[in-house]
């Protein structure tokens, strides 16, 4: 039986509790793009293809058994964390946020659409998606402006019959998209569908999606401290309405030359073939380890980010040649280098050890042709970061910017 090193769950160096593992002298910086699995997460992986590595929803037998009990286990995790009741929702899982966003898309009920509506300022997954929607059903796609305050301006007949894709927090500067819940209201009263984008906000402002009731949440389990893994959280009734064109086994009870008929389960509507049973454990671990993290440490997750990165953004925000774009508290501190190219302030504070994101974070259409940024450089802040990794974030850049 497999049995995890008790010293590598334990506050390691610089207080990383579940990080022990880390080197002390490396700073990641680009958990946006994908979090560092906490030594359990790593654990419950491990386990499963160690002790019981077997295919779920298929077999009989023992291991397949387990299999089942933790994946669901998992399903119920996700709609627990976000506040969603399990009468009316149901969890599924696919590749990352960006597939699981187009899976649903372009699988809705053609035809019942007026418009396709979504922002000026979303990530690729969502702005791409629904691009190729708006093609398909020939219909306008109606881009949206934000106040502000970082609600969308919006007219209530612009929400009528329409779907609506949007994020829960910005990918570039962390900023969350208020007034969601009365979005949400004002889409279902309007005959429309809601999708969320919930990518950033599930890890790193829960509490600005937890209870909210769209149609359908999509997040990335690898954002959140799990394996690489895509999750959706969806309604019954949308679910029950799409018009499959991905299928394989793994959704069909029953398979004739010529038809097939699909299983009552309404999560695998977005699963066709094996899963990655290990992925949907190891999200299991994470979700867990989450919840134990303030006990841990002494400090809520979110709480730890917010005052990391205000001293993140106080120290930055001083340099020459350094605009800061993102507002104090957010756990994305994007920031425009005057005096450099963004990709090579990037490849000097790699050489220091300091891992960051350069570039345009899949948000092309905003900060390239709207806004006419250069490569920006972007700091994102996990639960493994320190004071200290601040600091020496700071002592860096503060050298870097200053001998420009």
């Amino acid at each position: 039986m497999f049995s995890r090193r008790p010293e590598q769950t334990v506050v390691g160096a610089g207080g990383r509790y579940g990080f022990a593992y880390l080197p002390a002298d490396n700073v990641y910086l680009d958990s946006a793009c994908q979090t560092l699995r906490p030594q359990p997460v790593i654990d419950a992986l491990n386990e499963y293809y160690l002790t019981y590595n077997a295919c779920g929803e298929r077999v009989a037998y023992e291991w397949g058994r387990k299999v089942d009990e933790r994946v669901g286990q998992t399903r119920a995790a996700v709609l627990k964390a976000l506040g969603l009741p399990a009468r009316r929702y149901t969890t599924s899982f696919t590749l990352n946020t960006t597939y699981a966003l187009n899976l649903l898309l372009q699988q809705l009920p053609a035809g019942r659409y007026r418009r396709v509506v979504t922002t000026h300022t979303e990530h690729n997954s969502v702005f791409l998606s629904t691009m190729t929607f708006a093609r398909r059903e020939g219909i306008e796609r109606l881009l949206l402006d934000r106040d502000g305050s970082g609600a969308l301006v919006y007219r209530d007949r612009d929400l009528a019959g329409a779907l609506v894709v949007v994020s829960a927090m910005n990918n570039v500067d962390g900023a969350p998209t208020v007034g969601l819940a009365q979005l949400v209201a004002d889409v279902r009263r309007a005959g429309g569908t809601t999708v969320i984008d919930a990518a950033q906000a599930v890890p790193h402002g829960l509490s600005t999606v937890r209870g909210l009731t769209p149609d359908a949440l999509c997040f990335s389990a690898h954002k959140v401290y799990g394996a690489s893994l895509g999750v959706v959280a969806a309604s019954h009734e949308l679910l029950g309405s799409l018009e499959l064109s991905f299928v394989g086994g793994g959704q069909v009870a029953h398979v004739t030359a010529s038809d097939f008929d699909l299983l009552p389960e309404l999560h695998t509507r977005l699963e066709a073939g094996l899963q990655p049973w290990g992925e949907i454990i190891a999200l299991g671990a994470a979700l867990r380890w989450l919840d134990g993290y303030q006990d841990g440490t002494g400090e809520r997750c979110e709480a730890r980010e917010e005052r990391l990165s205000q001293a993140l953004v106080d120290g930055l925000t001083p340099l020459p040649g350094c605009t800061v774009l993102s507002p104090r508290g957010s756990s994305l501190v994007s920031v425009r280098p005057d005096r450099v190219d963004g990709h090579r302030l990037a490849a000097f504070l790699s050489r220091a050890g300091i891992m960051v994101r350069s570039g345009y974070f899949c948000a092309h259409h905003w900060l390239q042709e709207l806004e006419t940024h250069p490569p920006l450089v972007r700091f994102s802040l996990g639960a493994h970061n320190t004071d200290e990794d601040v600091e020496r974030t700071l002592d860096v850049m503060d050298r870097l910017m200053k001998g420009l």
